[in-house]
């Protein structure tokens, strides 16, 4: 290991503190107690300095050094404080676990919220995850959630942990500009009382067509948990309750997918000025 000009570390052994630390956080446990999570990717990377976050560690291929984006994400890095390593092959794939991994990944800090910092005059949608499963399911909810100007994901209960390298991956840097909540299934119907707009929950029983509820905003959208849908107690404190129409064989959707499907049906995009 050798100390460079600027604060940049070249690390290129397996065995080093810093890249066991890095690796170990695939581990929810250790990502809880440091409080940092990985990404992965320039671009990725890029999202978080445009929505205002630095990374705490920065690490990237030695060869790419004099690239544009790395030189923007180095000096992102040094100007918060944070460490920059330079390394090789071997050592990326040892963090990211991959055979063949992208040419930088970071280490961000998480930002905790309960269900208490949401504003509900803030955006025209939000979108509630009851015991959420998949961390596919739910870094691409992340992403759609942005893409329709939503304000925020609230995660209720026991679900995966959206800090992982899965949901961050598939938020394809989202996660960086929707913020995600918290809290338990009581915190979320104490929420649900207050709430200025309509709580839309999904359920099979419902007769209402998701398109055809006239609900006032903003939109508070549940959707359930993968296997289950949403419990008893959520569907009795949402003010409507609609159904998603199948007329195929298939009895039910992808949480991912009937989430978006919900969202566009809802959101209203085109009133909202989205870009189309």
């Amino acid at each position: 290991m050798a100390e460079e000009a600027g604060g940049v570390r070249e690390i290129v052994s397996l065995t080093n503190p810093l890249v066991k630390q890095l690796r170990a956080l695939h581990q929810r446990k250790e990502r809880r107690e440091s409080g940092l999570f990985l990404a992965e990717g320039a671009r990725t990377i890029v999202e978080a300095l445009d929505n205002g976050q630095a990374p705490e560690i920065l690490v990237y291929h030695r060869d790419g050094r004099e690239r544009a984006i790395i030189a923007r994400l180095r000096e992102a890095c040094l100007a918060a404080g944070g460490t920059c390593i330079e390394t090789n092959d071997t050592v990326l794939a040892k963090i990211s676990r991959k055979d063949n991994p992208q040419s930088v990944v970071a280490a961000f800090r998480w930002v905790e919220r309960g269900f208490d910092a949401i504003d509900p005059g803030s955006a025209r949608v939000f979108v509630a995850l009851d015991r959420v499963r998949d961390p596919g399911n739910l870094g691409t909810v992340i992403r759609t959630a942005d893409a329709v100007g939503a304000g925020g994901v609230l995660l209720i209960g026991e679900t995966c942990d959206p800090a992982s390298v899965e949901a961050v991956r598939a938020s394809m840097g989202s996660i960086f500009a929707v913020p995600v909540f918290a809290g338990s299934e009581a915190d979320f119907l104490a929420l649900c009382g207050r709430w200025p707009g309509a709580v839309i929950g999904t359920a099979l029983p419902a007769t209402t067509h998701y398109r055809k509820t006239d609900a006032p905003a903003p939109h508070l959208m549940v959707m359930g948990n993968e296997q289950a849908g949403i419990t008893d107690a959520i569907a009795g404190a949402c003010t409507h309750l609609v159904r998603i129409p199948m007329v195929g064989r298939a009895d039910s959707l992808n949480l991912a997918i009937s989430t978006a499907v919900m969202l566009y049906g809802i959101a209203e995009p085109e009133e909202a000025g989205l870009r189309s």
